[in-house]
């Protein structure tokens, strides 16, 4: 089995591993497939990570979180990709814990990131609509101030946690005459909201365990203290502030599936035969296994340098943009040739 220790992995990172792979093998694994059946993660098995540290494990105690690093957070989608668990959308409420962190009030920090953290709250960012994809700047959803409340109207598509979460941030415009100027990012509880609906979890090509839902707000009320911040029209500058690190989530992620691949695939080319002989003894297959862990091994190392980078709070959008294309690329490619094997 392919296995690296990481520059920035200390001894605590090194145990903290170790215990939420077995909490994965025990709690995750034997349940993969009848989540992919259904589509979604039953919310209690949130909890049950948040009881391991999981959940938030790099914000502040005083937050509810554990007081590390990226790196803890980095471990968890690493060993969840490794196991392919798909239903488990802990990428998106580390993002929104992230956004809660840097932008957000001391009250609406207490308010919300404790629950986050032991799971009891699950969230999602609502971003992509219907005919707005890449284009935020587009988006029509928008939630119009009516005295101490907004008035939320809109339709988003493709949103992960989007059938559990009780807990959404919502990307719409304060003031539709304007792009970018114009986005704030609004919390919304879901619990007892009026005019808030959501469609079953959609059926896709990939990670199909994953609860990946439309949304629809007709007309919900929410108080004006669920603006993010205190200050109307920030949110596409604090979406796109936070980008580096949501790329480098992919990339990691990426490098983690990479590494599961191939150690799968060397495990069957030892016990697959033919022309009486196993599969890896053949000469073609060595040369390509050879190249699959050379390029495994270098977007590891690459991956690894981001972590160290974001952990020294250093990671600048251009590298991780960098590490979330390459290694996604190249985890599409490396899987296919291990296919073919």
């Amino acid at each position: 089995m392919l296995v690296y220790k990481s520059p920035w992995e200390t001894e605590s990172h090194t145990i903290f591993r170790d215990s939420v792979r077995k909490f994965i093998e025990t709690e995750f694994v034997p349940h993969r497939e009848h989540w992919i059946e259904l589509k979604h993660m039953e919310p209690e098995y949130w909890q049950k990570a948040g009881e391991v540290g999981m959940l938030c494990p790099d914000i502040p105690e005083e937050y509810g979180g554990a007081g590390g690093d990226f790196g803890f957070d980095a471990i968890t989608y690493e060993e969840l990709q490794r196991a392919c668990i798909s239903s488990f959308g802990n990428g998106i409420q580390s993002i929104v814990a992230h956004y809660l962190l840097v932008y957000a009030t001391e009250e609406q920090k207490l308010r919300w990131l404790p629950g986050m953290a032991t799971g009891e709250t699950i969230s999602a960012i609502a971003m992509t609509e219907p005919g707005t994809g890449s284009d935020l700047q587009a988006v029509k959803t928008t939630a119009i101030r009516d005295g101490d409340e907004y008035v939320i109207n809109g339709a988003k598509t493709f949103i992960t946690n989007g059938y559990n979460a009780n807990l959404i941030c919502v990307v719409c415009k304060t003031d539709p005459t304007s792009r970018a100027k114009g986005i704030s990012l609004v919390m919304i509880e879901t619990q007892d909201l009026e005019g808030f609906s959501r469609n079953p979890p959609l059926s896709k090509i990939g990670m199909k365990g994953q609860d990946t839902c439309e949304l629809f707000f007709d007309d919900c009320r929410v108080p004006v203290g669920n603006l993010i911040g205190t200050e109307e029209g920030k949110g596409f500058y604090q979406l796109m502030a936070q980008l580096p690190r949501e790329r480098l989530i992919v990339g990691l992620g990426s490098v983690a599936i990479m590494e599961a691949a191939l150690n799968l695939t060397i495990e069957y080319t030892k016990e697959r035969r033919a022309f009486n002989k196993a599969i890896i003894e053949f000469q073609n297959t060595k040369f390509k296994l050879a190249e699959k862990l050379t390029e495994t091994k270098v977007a590891r190392v690459f991956v690894d340098h981001c972590i160290g980078k974001l952990i020294a709070g250093e990671l600048d959008a251009e590298t991780a943009s960098m590490a979330k294309w390459w290694c996604s690329e190249t985890q599409f490619d490396l899987v296919n040739d291990c296919l073919q094997l």
